[in-house]
């Protein structure tokens, strides 16, 4: 059955059929990588988008219970990586692994738009559910408050020059972060 998306900003009707988990249709119909498969029961978070501003695990929400809502997955949260989250997200150096990490940084922006400032506690009741197997809840909060922290940024040439620069192998650095 033909179902309209609102994804990222833009409309595009998909024809699946209406018990289909909304990642499948993200990932494998819309081709939009950034939302992972994790448990496919709901509990990792790993699969986590937004849906009418509210984070929602997307393996566990059929495409029919969300035609014509904004959806957001992580690729619209910033075109550029430019958002204060992905910003923190680099600065303090928060994924190992980083399978969980678009999960993760759903459920903060989920909790930024509606607590700009959080405490710890909040944090700890918004990200309850996000499981990161590498152990990097720490760095995670650390890097909430710092986006907390951050004055609203525009993309600037530079920033998108930066963003752009090849990696090196010293460190992992890019020649503009030495």
């Amino acid at each position: 059955m033909p179902y309209t998306l609102n994804v990222n900003g833009a409309s595009t009707t998909v024809d699946v059929p209406a018990d289909t988990p909304l990642l499948w249709v993200i990932r494998d119909v819309l081709d939009l990588k950034g939302t992972k498969f994790g448990c496919g029961i709901g509990l990792c978070g790993a699969c986590t988008v937004h849906v009418r501003g509210r984070a929602v695990r997307s393996c566990q929400t059929p495409v029919s219970a969300v035609a014509d809502a904004p959806i957001t997955t992580l690729e619209g949260l910033s075109a550029d990586g430019s958002h204060a989250l992905q910003l923190a997200w680099q600065e303090i150096d928060v994924p190992q692994c980083g399978y969980c990490q678009a999960g993760q940084i759903m459920s903060a922006a989920a909790l930024l738009s509606t607590t700009p400032q959080p405490t710890d506690a909040d944090i700890d009741r918004a990200m309850n559910g996000n499981l990161c197997r590498c152990g990097t809840y720490r760095r995670i909060r650390e890097a909430i408050h710092a986006a907390a922290a951050m004055p609203a940024r525009r993309p600037t040439l530079e920033t998108a020059r930066v963003s752009a620069a090849p990696a090196t192998t010293t460190g992992g650095l890019r020649a503009s972060e030495r």
